[in-house]
């Protein structure tokens, strides 16, 4: 097995605003992509399929794929990732998200 790293955050917009917290995630994405070990980064929305009728309040989510823990901890550490959550997530007054839930995975036994 390998010791890649891989993240799942979901976030649920505030209401009203789905397409501007999409768009600041989007904008991530290409900044992320250049970083030192980052082999996948995707930011998508949810949509409507027979096959996955369930929809969730977490409509927004990004699929990350890292070569290490190391490489994934230097990308926490960027000052454009924390202030994207510190802007829009957990400020009171500037946050677009109503919720935002993360998870990190390994599939090293």
């Amino acid at each position: 097995m390998s010791k890649k790293i891989y993240c799942i955050a979901e976030f649920a917009p505030a209401a009203g605003h789905e397409q501007e917290l999409f768009e600041q995630l989007m904008s991530l994405e290409p900044l992320t992509l250049r970083e030192n070990g980052c082999l996948r980064y995707r930011v998508t929305r949810q949509i409507t399929h027979p096959q996955a009728p369930t929809q969730s309040k977490f409509s927004i989510m990004f699929n990350e794929e890292w070569a290490s823990i190391e490489d994934f901890d230097a990308h926490c550490a960027q000052s454009y990732i924390s202030e994207f959550f510190n802007k829009y997530v957990q400020d009171p007054v500037t946050s677009i998200t109503a919720d935002c839930n993360v998870r990190i995975f390994s599939d090293e036994i």
